[in-house]
């Protein structure tokens, strides 16, 4: 683990922020080093120079984010989005089948289930989804933290629930794969973008799926699921990658250059560093809200704080150069390593005007 000087020099070595940026559930800051690396790939490209390190890049990507998971590299693709993953997993189910999930989840995470069309979708209080798994249940698909409001799902209760009923499980770990320790290997399926506490841009999202692969049909392969890609650029795939990279998509190359670099950075920091970081500075918004006569939605442990009434305070807080978020009229702040105790007074000393 960093000492909290080595984690603060890394940090500040890292990010030049130019506002009190408090949205990372929306998309995070940049790391310098990884700005640096997007900058390289966009050369490679303008200087006709070959682009080998490039799809190196996206290998790299794969083993720290299986390294971040908890599982092996062989079983995690690289793709481009939570909605592309969840309509492979939706397109695996057998007509008729019942999914449960959250109610007012994040769209990505259920819509592919709705537009099948003959699935059976169930929706739930957060709270009661383990509760409410029964012996019909095919999958379970939820956010490991809600994008609403933060609220953590109690995965464990969930796992064991499913289990007992012989469902599968699906977790988006979008809002919570960064500050958040996860153990992929706990669910059937999980999936991530890379924009978020992954601190990375745009354009990738990985999926991790079973040592036998799930029973999914990679609906969405073209040449770089082959076990062979380069040798598979025409005609009919003649053989699939006999590892979870038959689900890939072809690959946003300049993000996994700066990818690569971000994912470094949160390994040199370490994921219980970055946790205990993270959750103490959303623990100190909690408790200034308090002081304030504010009540925020109950998420204990969680980076992301939600307060119901104030998110239209959102474009005069932008204004004065704080970013949260509005979301259903709730303000949501959420916090990163970037951030410091001195951003989250800034946040209370302006609701309090």
């Amino acid at each position: 683990m960093e000492t909290t000087e080595t984690f603060e020099s890394l940090v500040r070595a890292e990010f030049t922020p130019k506002t009190t940026y408090l949205n990372t559930a929306s998309n995070s800051l940049l790391p310098a080093r990884t700005v640096a690396a997007l900058h390289e790939a966009a050369l490679l490209r303008a200087e006709g120079r070959p682009l080998t390190s490039l799809y190196e890049d996206v290998e790299v990507c794969r083993a720290g984010y299986a390294r971040l998971a908890g599982v092996p590299a062989t079983r995690v693709a690289a793709g481009a989005s939570v909605a592309a993953h969840s309509g492979v997993i939706a397109a695996s189910l057998p007509a008729g089948a019942e999914v449960l999930t959250a109610e007012d989840d994040f769209t990505s995470v259920l819509n592919p289930f709705h537009v099948r069309g003959d699935l059976k979708v169930r929706a739930v209080p957060l709270e009661r989804i383990a509760e409410s798994v029964r012996p019909d249940t095919a999958l379970v698909a939820v956010s490991a933290a809600q994008s609403a409001d933060g609220r953590v799902a109690d995965l464990p209760a969930l796992r064991e629930a499913a289990r007992a009923h012989g469902a599968r499980t699906y977790v988006d770990f979008s809002q919570a794969a960064g500050w958040l320790p996860m153990d992929a290997d706990a669910y059937d399926f999980t999936a991530t973008v890379s924009f978020k506490w992954l601190l990375g841009p745009h354009g990738a999202a990985f999926l991790t799926v079973p040592e036998d692969l799930g029973g999914l049909t990679p609906l969405l392969a073209g040449w770089v699921a082959a076990e062979q890609p380069w040798d598979s650029c025409y005609g009919p795939v003649d053989e699939l990658a006999h590892s979870a990279r038959r689900f890939d998509l072809t690959h946003a190359l300049f993000t996994y250059a700066g990818l690569r670099r971000s994912l470094e950075l949160i390994e040199e920091l370490g994921m219980a560093a970055v946790h205990a970081h993270d959750v103490a500075l959303a623990d100190r918004f909690r408790d200034g809200l308090a002081t304030l006569g504010h009540t925020p939605v109950p998420a204990p442990g969680s980076a992301i704080v939600s307060v119901p009434g104030l998110g239209g305070r959102q474009p005069e807080l932008s204004r004065a150069g704080i970013e949260v978020s509005d979301r259903a009229g709730n303000l949501r702040a959420s916090f990163h390593l970037f951030n410091t105790p001195a951003d989250v007074d800034s946040l209370l000393d302006a609701l309090s005007g």
